[in-house]
């Protein structure tokens, strides 16, 4: 397989050197600013209660070889060498596994999947044939639905555990910089001044959230870089002045001394030896932001190198201390004329790691949300310049109470780095079995060869995890809790939602229901345009029909709009909308799918109404010079419209300028599920036939006409043309109406408890404390129209 197929950094050999290692110096800031404050509690987390340090230094050898080589199989050779060739379109994390596995095996709970998402340029999959036992793993895995739910039940217990590691990372590293404080002020006067500055430095951080990162992103990368050229250097004294023979203890034959002696005690210290890899996730996370040659050098080059150097120096001056009046800390080793500096670097680098991660929590909830697996919730663009920097309002103010409840309830690092280091190897363990999965699915891989990787690295982890579980009264069972809270939360919220989408899909009406409206019916059409908001991407929603029925009239332009997210990162502008016709030419009437990637944030466009507008121009003139170019090939333009009605043919309509009347020659045959061919005068205009309902045969047929018909025939579509963009552009005059459902969901009668509990209680609070669809689409108040549904599921 071609690792490098369908990167959107264009591979790394197109870019320059140049380019490359100015790419590796920002991603300083954002990537390693966690795993690079990590020094700070490690030791003093090992430290804390089960082992003591001793005066063989067994104990602080073995720490050091356990670090050293947890660093070197974890995120060098894991992460930097397997999981970040993983990516999906340039893009990393959880959710970018989940969609590579969607798109290579039919395990995706999302409902209004269409053939036509296959055809987006970011939906590619790799073209090496299946092998056989490939394939045998894939039809398993298609076969048995309960996978389906376990496999998004994994990857949402992976996502919450983002958000605990979110919640920890700020508390843990903020105290841990300014702890250093006890080397200057009395420890009477220490106890009482650490926790008021964590919480006030945690403040300050959550409430300069909106301004967004860009305003002051460009000092990231130089305090991580000074924070690595000081741990490195201090690193370096420390083994030159107390230990030059620390380097011994890189064998990994301490660390079964270490075990040997400590026995339990060492093995449930390895909860604060795991904390040195906390942040090795946000490599993977923040790929789509740099590119994989630029991480792979920072990390091996720089950063790797710099937390060698810094643990091996703590352990060289550990190894000639034994007993100091203070507790094994980062802070002791650190000389005393240069503490003061190193204690401000300090709590700007943990600042930095934590502005990193809480920007990567927003990230990750504004993705769960456009699967449906999160309540809505306000995302907000900080920077026009810059996409993908994101801010979540309630969500940042929940993570400041969380924060500082934890930093003044737990009030020291061995409580907290027991839960962060939880919730790490939690989503370290995730990474690991769906990067097996991509393995075999997507990189067309023997299974042995993915069974090898899951239980190597999977064994490490389970390793570590154990250790942190035996933790749980101290601390562990934060993330366990708060996963649990989230884990309910999100699955409520997706079941409910399927549940919804069925139930308008088992409701929808006709397409002859709605050509029969009419005067007969009293039913008037009134001016302006219509947009039915509605999941469903054909037939016509029930509370459109429910509307009608209450309110006899619709306007002359009907919009069917269905905002839905498809398994890829982005969808390019230029193929998101894909535009039909719902009936013939005169009914007015469209539907518009409007496809956004899980890393998209909606509506980002200035007017919705605007965009679609231009959007259903483009479509008109499309569609009308489409039929000029193939009239030769029909009888006349009444066969056009009689081919019109069926509720099928779609086109994806970009930004494009349609002139002029290109000529097609139409080669009908049995169709595929979808077919996309391209126009050679017409850009970002593919011609997608959806074949749901049933499989036609068209014709390919051809009639000679005289140059005097084919004039009066093209006169007659130019002026059909003209006459449906004037009823557009006047219905826009007139006033856009926003036709939304407002939906209550109940539990049918016969249900089970555990149902009724979800959905009468559980989905029914989340939606009314959550942010209306209205809010989420960003409709104008004043041109809204809710329709009351009850949904009976």
């Amino acid at each position: 397989m071609d690792l490098e197929y369908g990167k959107c950094w264009d591979a790394a050999k197109k870019d320059s050197w140049k380019t490359i290692l100015l790419l590796a110096y920002q991603s300083l800031g954002v990537v390693y600013g966690d795993l690079g404050i990590s020094p700070l509690y490690v030791y003093k987390s090992t430290f804390a209660e089960d082992i003591q340090h001793s005066e063989t230094n067994e104990e602080i050898f073995g720490a050091l070889s356990f670090v050293f080589w947890t660093l070197t199989l974890v995120p060098l050779f894991k992460y930097v060498f397997i999981v970040l060739r993983a990516d999906d379109n340039g893009e990393g994390g959880t959710f970018a596994l989940y969609s590579l596995i969607c798109r290579h095996a039919k395990v995706s709970l999302l409902p209004n999947g269409q053939a036509a998402d296959e055809a987006l340029s970011t939906y590619k999959l790799e073209q090496p044939p299946e092998k056989k036992n490939s394939s045998r793993v894939k039809t398993y895995l298609e076969k048995h639905k309960f996978l389906h739910t376990a496999l998004l039940i994994l990857v949402l217990l992976g996502t919450c555990m983002v958000i605990g590691d979110g919640l920890l990372t700020p508390a843990i590293s903020v105290f841990s910089a300014v702890s250093g404080l006890e080397f200057f002020m009395s420890k009477e006067h220490h106890q009482y001044a650490v926790i008021p500055i964590t919480c006030f430095i945690i403040v300050c951080l959550f409430a300069l959230q909106h301004y967004g990162t860009h305003r002051v992103g460009f000092l990231f990368a130089p305090v991580v870089l000074i924070w690595l050229l000081c741990i490195s250097a201090l690193g370096l004294y420390n083994i030159i002045h107390w230990n030059p023979h620390v380097y011994q203890a890189l064998s990994p034959y301490y660390m079964f001394k270490f075990l040997k002696k400590t026995g339990k005690r060492g093995w449930m210290s390895l909860g604060g030896i795991l904390l040195c890899i906390t942040g090795s996730e946000a490599m993977f996370a923040d790929l789509g932001h740099f590119s994989y040659a630029a991480i792979q050098i920072a990390f091996t080059f720089l950063v790797y190198p710099a937390l060698t150097m810094a643990y091996m120096g703590q352990a060289a001056y550990l190894s000639q201390h034994h007993e100091t009046s203070y507790q094994i800390s980062f802070y002791v080793s650190v000389p005393e004329s240069v503490r003061w500096p190193v204690l401000i670097v300090a709590i700007l680098a943990s600042v930095v790691g934590s502005q990193a991660i809480i920007s990567g929590t927003f990230s990750i909830i504004n993705q769960s949300q456009s699967l449906g697996c999160f309540p809505r919730v306000k995302v907000v663009h900080t920077s026009d310049k810059i996409h993908g920097q994101i801010y979540i309002p309630e969500i940042n103010w929940v993570l400041m109470i969380l924060c500082i409840a934890v930093t003044i309830g737990f009030r020291d690092t061995k409580h907290i780095g027991n839960a962060s280091g939880l919730a790490v190897m939690t989503v370290m363990l995730v990474t690991t079995c769906l990067t097996s999965l991509v393995i075999i699915l997507c990189w067309h891989k023997p299974p042995v060869l993915a069974l090898c990787f899951l239980f190597f690295f999977g064994s490490i982890e389970l390793l570590y995890f154990s250790a942190s579980l035996t933790k749980f009264r101290e601390g562990a069972w934060l993330p366990i809790l708060l996963a649990l809270c989230l884990t309910t939360i999100m699955f409520v919220w997706h079941y409910a939602t399927i549940k919804k989408y069925e139930f308008d899909l088992h409701n929808k009406v006709s397409l002859e229901w709605l050509l029969a409206l009419g005067p007969s019916l009293g039913i008037a059409r009134v001016p302006g345009i219509g947009l039915v908001f509605t999941d469903l991407t054909s037939g016509i929603p029930a509370n459109f029909s429910r509307f009608v029925t209450n309110l006899p009239a619709f306007h002359r332009i009907l919009v069917f709009v269905c905002v839905k997210s498809v398994p890829v990162p982005y969808v390019p502008h230029a193929e998101r909308y894909l535009v039909g016709r719902v009936g013939p030419p005169a009914h007015r009437s469209y539907r518009c799918i409007v496809r956004y990637g899980y890393r998209d944030v909606h509506q980002d466009v200035d007017s919705f109404e605007s965009e679609l507008v231009d959007r259903l121009a483009d479509f008109i003139r499309y569609d009308w010079y489409k039929t000029d170019g193939t009239n030769s090939c029909t009888d006349d333009a009444a066969s056009r419209s009689n081919e019109s009605t069926s509720d099928g043919r779609l086109a994806v309509i970009g930004t494009v300028s349609l002139c002029g009347a290109p000529a097609y020659e139409i080669e009908e045959t049995l169709q595929p599920a979808s077919v996309s061919g391209g126009f050679t005068s017409v850009d970002s205009v593919t011609d997608v036939i959806e074949m749901e309902p049933v499989r036609t045969v068209q014709r390919r047929v051809r009639f000679a006409l005289d140059d005097e018909s084919e004039t009066d025939t093209r006169s007659e579509i130019n002026v059909q043309l003209l006459e449906e963009l004037q009823d557009l552009f006047a219905a826009q005059q007139s006033g856009t109406a926003f036709i939304l459902g407002h939906s209550h969901v109940r539990a049918k009668q016969g249900s089970s408890i555990l149902k009724r509990l979800a959905i009468n209680f559980g989905y029914n609070f989340l939606r009314r404390n959550c942010r209306g669809p209205d809010v989420a689409l960003k409709v104008p108040p004043v041109s809204l129209l809710e329709v009351g549904m009850v949904y009976v599921v």
